[in-house]
Order: structure tokens, then C-alpha cells, then sequence
């Protein structure tokens, strides 16, 4: 039997308060492995000018109203915060959750929510990458209690204490992103976990990338959690019916054109579709449930689609 984890990522934009929270609590129930949401000011799928709930406080809410599931962002964006201030929010994070925090972070894309924050965007991709590689070792040396010295360029820590340390003796760092010639080799030199996602193609090349840079810096991949975005997920045993119910979901996120190829139908037609993931050596799958969180979506995900997948 294949091992296999599942991801809930339940999206913070077009939703109410009371319905998020509720979902992260019912995939707490359902028995997913790991809660997520994005670290965005501006919902990031349809129109940007819509509700958008931050996500550092959705996932401390979680943290608090759930009992076992594992939390974090898919993923933190480096660019919005200093990485001390992001290490100790993840080891306060750790303590309200009992020790199941995920520091998850990534160089960040969005730029009209940058610059209508103040944010610094940089001067492109490439600056905001050699920000991450500053980043990773501070956060790194923070969360296991090295009180990590950095000069720069970007990022200065000194001697930079946190006390109290996280409750897990080796807090988890999720790097989101696939990249090619800079985040993967981050992931080789900071990762314990990754996520990517693009299909099963795209995701097929970038672990060969991945083990190229393992390689390289003389890491054993088999250290590093493999995640993977699967897509969004609507099941019935009617396959019209829950292309119908995945085509309202995005249309409530003014989303004009529903993306292609989802797991969308019923549970042997998702179990089918996501399977190829298993044999690349990602167990760690991770779907995007959208307001209203539809709940019998995540229920027999959780429980028929597992069973399939668990089975091949």
C-alpha cells in the first residue's frame, strides 16, 4: 500500500470569515494530513479586487481550533515580512498548534498587491530569489536555536535570539516554487519539504532538477518531504454534476474561464488522475478547495479517494 498524505488548501479570498474557519476545522475532522492557505492581501485567482482574508492570522485561527492537523501557507511570501520576524511568528505558531507548524515560504509574485502595500518588490524575480537564499539560513538558525549572525546585503541579524524555541526539535521549512536554477537548489540546501505542481509532466522534469542539485550539494533527497498541488477537487458520482459545482466555485470567484484538466468527477476518475504523482515519489497531495468548501468534495477525498489511492 502506498503511503499517502493529503493537503487541504482552503482558499482565503471570495469566502466569510465563519465558512474558512469552519472549513480548516472539518478537514481537521475529515483526517487531512496538513491545512494550508496563501500568504496574499489580494485574492490571487479571478479579480484581485475582491475579499481576501490575511493568512497568517487564518492559519494561527486554525492553530487554535483544530487538534491534529499539521498547519502552515502554501506558501509565505519572504518579501512581506523580515526573516527573523517570519521564524519567530512560525515558532509562535508551533506553540498555539502543539508542535504542527509549517514554516512555508517562497519568493513571492504578485506585484499589484506589492505595490499598493508598500511592499519591496525588488527589481525582478532574480533579487527576490538571492532575498530567499539570504532568508533561508536566518529562519533556519532561528528556529533551531543558533542565534544566527547575517550581514546582508538585504537582511542583518545579530546574534538574533528566540526564546522560546519551537516545540518540534526541527520545525519544518516548506519552499514553494520550481524553479530550475535557483529555488530547487534552495530546496536542496534549506528544504525539508517542497511543493510544486503544473501536472504531472512539469513536476516529473523539476524532481529530476531536484536531484541534480541534491547532488550537487551532497543531499539525500530522500530528507526532503515532496508535496504537490494537484489542482482543485469536486467529486460526484455524477461527473456532470461535479463539473457543474467546480465551474459555480470559480465563478464565485469571478474567475472567467475554469482552469483544464482537474480532478474533477468521480472518486476512480480523481483517484485515476492523481495517482501518477504516487509513483514520482509525491505522497504528500495537496488539493485547493475553494468557498463554499464543499463538503462532500473533502469528505470523500478524504476517505474514498485515499482508500483508491492507498490501494494502487
Amino acid at each position: 500500500m502506498a503511503e499517502v498524505k493529503l493537503g487541504a488548501l482552503c482558499w482565503n479570498q471570495y469566502t466569510q470569515w465563519p465558512a474558512l474557519l469552519a472549513a480548516g476545522v472539518r478537514a481537521d475532522e475529515l483526517g487531512y494530513d496538513s491545512l494550508w492557505t496563501w500568504d496574499h492581501v489580494y485574492p490571487i485567482i479571478g479579480d484581485p479586487h475582491g475579499p481576501n482574508f490575511e493568512g497568517w492570522l487564518t492559519i494561527t485561527a486554525w492553530a487554535q481550533a483544530t487538534k491534529r492537523i499539521r498547519v502552515g501557507l502554501m506558501v509565505g511570501a519572504n518579501t512581506f515580512r523580515a526573516p527573523t520576524l517570519t521564524a519567530k511568528m512560525a515558532t509562535t505558531l508551533d506553540h498555539i498548534s502543539g508542535g504542527r507548524a509549517i514554516l512555508g515560504i517562497g519568493a513571492a509574485w504578485f506585484e499589484e498587491e506589492h505595490q499598493q502595500f508598500g511592499f519591496d518588490f525588488g527589481s525582478g524575480f532574480p533579487e527576490r530569489l538571492r532575498w530567499l537564499g539570504e532568508a533561508l539560513p536566518i529562519m533556519r538558525g532561528m528556529l533551531d536555536g543558533t542565534e544566527p549572525v547575517a550581514t546582508g546585503p538585504h537582511y542583518a541579524s545579530q546574534n538574533t535570539r528566540n526564546d522560546p524555541l519551537p516545540i518540534q526539535k526541527h520545525l519544518p521549512i516548506l519552499i514553494g516554487g520550481g524553479g530550475e536554477q535557483v529555488t530547487l537548489k534552495l530546496v536542496a540546501k534549506y528544504g525539508d519539504m517542497n511543493n510544486i505542481g503544473g501536472g504531472v509532466e512539469a513536476v516529473r522534469h523539476k524532481e529530476e532538477i531536484l536531484l541534480q542539485h541534491c547532488e550537487t550539494v551532497g543531499r539525500d533527497p530522500s530528507t526532503i518531504e515532496r508535496t504537490v498541488g494537484v489542482g482543485t477537487v469536486f467529486i460526484r458520482d455524477n461527473r456532470a454534476e461535479a463539473e457543474r459545482l467546480y465551474k459555480e466555485a470559480f465563478e464565485r470567484s469571478r474567475i472567467a474561464v475554469p482552469w483544464a484538466d482537474q480532478p474533477v468527477g468521480t472518486p476512480e476518475d480523481v483517484a485515476e488522475k492523481i495517482a501518477p504523482y504516487l509513483e514520482l515519489g509525491y505522497k504528500h497531495l495537496i488539493v485547493g478547495i475553494p468557498a463554499n468548501y464543499d463538503d462532500e468534495s473533502m469528505t470523500r477525498f478524504a476517505t474514498e479517494v485515499r482508500a483508491l489511492l492507498a490501494k494502487g
